[in-house]
């Protein structure tokens, strides 16, 4: 695994053997960070990433400069692992939360211009993040919640849905209550 782009572009993110997570693939996050390039001006971004795993779409994230990065995980050994590398490549810009997401989901009040989630593509009732995204208010105005899963979830139904992307087993849904975003 390794940081595609910004200022820690190549850097490697070796995540050790008992993390029981599915990192997004390299080539399902270039292609993803290829989209949200046409959309966002990353310096100016508060970006929310649900599920973080290893934390490497936190890292792909500040690498280009996001304004911040809050990560958010249930797993002690992520947040032990995410919050090594953070203080290791010395990003200011991420913020770890070790809290269950639905429940980090009904309790924060900040609103952020990009939310990733990346659940667990075995996780029952997957919809609920949307849900929970878009009651709460999360989203600044132009704001997008981006869901990683498998073909097995469909958000297309969703009234706030835009569009779907697939590479490989990997899909990406793009949500926003701004339909004139361009996926």
């Amino acid at each position: 695994m390794r940081i595609i782009s910004g200022k820690n572009r190549g850097r490697k993110i070796n995540p050790p053997k008992n993390l029981h997570i599915r990192p997004t693939t390299d080539f399902a996050k270039e292609s993803l960070f290829n989209i949200i390039n046409n959309n966002f001006d990353y310096e100016n971004i508060d970006v929310l990433d649900l599920f973080s795993g290893t934390g490497c779409i936190s890292y792909e994230f500040a690498s280009r400069g996001a304004k911040s990065v809050i990560a958010v995980e249930k797993s002690f050994k992520c947040i032990d692992f995410i919050s090594k590398n953070v203080y290791d490549i010395k990003f200011s810009n991420i913020k770890v939360i070790r809290a269950n997401v639905f429940s980090f989901l009904n309790t924060i009040s900040k609103k952020f211009d990009l939310i990733f989630a990346d659940p667990p593509y075995s996780l029952p009732n997957i919809e609920k993040i949307t849900d929970l995204v878009f009651s709460n208010k999360l989203l600044n105005k132009n704001g997008c919640l981006i869901i990683e899963h498998s073909e097995k979830s469909c958000f297309s139904n969703h009234e706030y849905f835009l569009k779907q992307r697939s590479y490989g087993s990997v899909n990406f849904s793009f949500l926003s209550e701004d339909q004139n975003l361009r996926f």
